[in-house]
């Protein structure tokens, strides 16, 4: 007969077996985040932070993007399972034989903008020819490429535009070393008003009013991981539990921006800049009626044009097959 010594360690076994094995039921996924971390990427660290996560069975890693990473390169590397990244840099990806597919797409507009200095002459985009404009490559120069080429600039100088390479700073265009540069709604414009020019000094051309918006910051996994099922399961849990982080965030906007600060291993970040950026981050994630993270078929198929519509140098040269799925969205409802 059991000693109640002996029965008492024996439960002490069976309970501490039972957490063990409740920790490693915690499926493990890795996601790479496109930039730093900032406000850009709330949902996500709101969703690690707040447990939504953890009650999905998901044991989450975001690994933060920096200027030397390529989120594309890592995920073909095996060293994550979804990425954020843009619509362009993706299915450029994809026509050089990365299998990437969109599986939800938080940010429902762009946040893109040329920004220029008015005392620079340019008024409208008919006096971009003769200017230098700054802008990032890495992936981020699909968009600004078929813009020009939609307008017929070259962007090779000359009679055209002068392409500056632009850091992931607004030097540039605070030292008049270009006339505009690349800027985000959320965060660079704000750089630039940080660091001495006011709006009046600004003139800004949003690409949504251009007509040359393309998508931005939805999450793409492979193609071989959406086929298969315990991993089509496991992504569809983290699709619901990333959108309820990403919910929790627009209506919570300050205290995201919080979060985001006590995720921010660098301490480079600011509250002032972070609550901020939260703010306009909102404006982009829009409210789709099927829900947080709704690819609109319609918003693909616009990108797509704006990237095959330049007549000499085409971002994509055919239309992409297979390069987004709702699956796992609905999946994920």
């Amino acid at each position: 007969m059991m000693s109640m010594k002996s029965l008492l360690v024996s439960s002490a076994l069976v309970l501490a077996a039972g957490i063990a094995t409740g920790a490693s039921a915690q499926d493990k996924l890795t996601l790479q985040l496109k930039w730093v971390t900032q406000a850009q990427f709330a949902g996500y660290y709101v969703a690690k932070d707040k447990g939504f996560y953890k009650e999905a069975g998901l044991d989450v890693t975001i690994k933060a993007g920096g200027p030397d990473i390529n989120p594309s390169q890592v995920i073909a590397g095996g060293g994550a399972d979804v990425i954020v990244d843009w619509m362009p840099s993706a299915l450029a990806t994809r026509e050089k034989g990365v299998d990437l597919v969109n599986i939800a797409q938080v940010f429902q507009k762009s946040g893109m903008m040329l920004t220029c200095r008015k005392d620079s002459g340019v008024t409208a985009p008919k006096d971009f020819p003769g200017k230098t404009l700054g802008v990032w490559f890495g992936g981020n120069e699909y968009p600004f490429l078929a813009w020009m080429d939609k307008l017929g600039y070259a962007t090779t100088g000359g009679s055209g535009v002068t392409v500056l390479k632009q850091g992931f700073n607004v030097d540039p265009i605070l030292q008049k070393q270009a006339a505009c540069i690349s800027t985000m709604t959320y965060n660079e414009y704000w750089q630039v008003i940080d660091g001495g020019l006011k709006d009046s000094d600004l003139l800004v051309f949003k690409y949504e009013d251009q007509g040359v918006a393309t998508l931005e910051d939805g999450l793409y996994t492979l193609g071989k991981h959406v086929k298969d099922p315990a991993m089509a399961a496991k992504l569809a849990k983290f699709v619901k539990a990333s959108m309820k982080g990403w919910d929790w965030a627009a209506a919570n906007s300050d205290a995201a921006a919080g979060i985001v600060l006590d995720n921010d291993a660098s301490g480079a970040q600011t509250e002032k800049h972070q609550k901020r950026m939260m703010g306009e981050i909102a404006k982009l994630i829009g409210s789709n009626p099927k829900g947080t993270g709704y690819l609109d078929p319609a918003a693909y198929d616009r990108t797509v044009a704006v990237l095959m519509g330049g007549k000499s140098a085409p971002v994509i040269t055919k239309k992409p097959e297979g390069a987004w799925t709702h699956e796992i969205f609905d999946k994920a409802k």
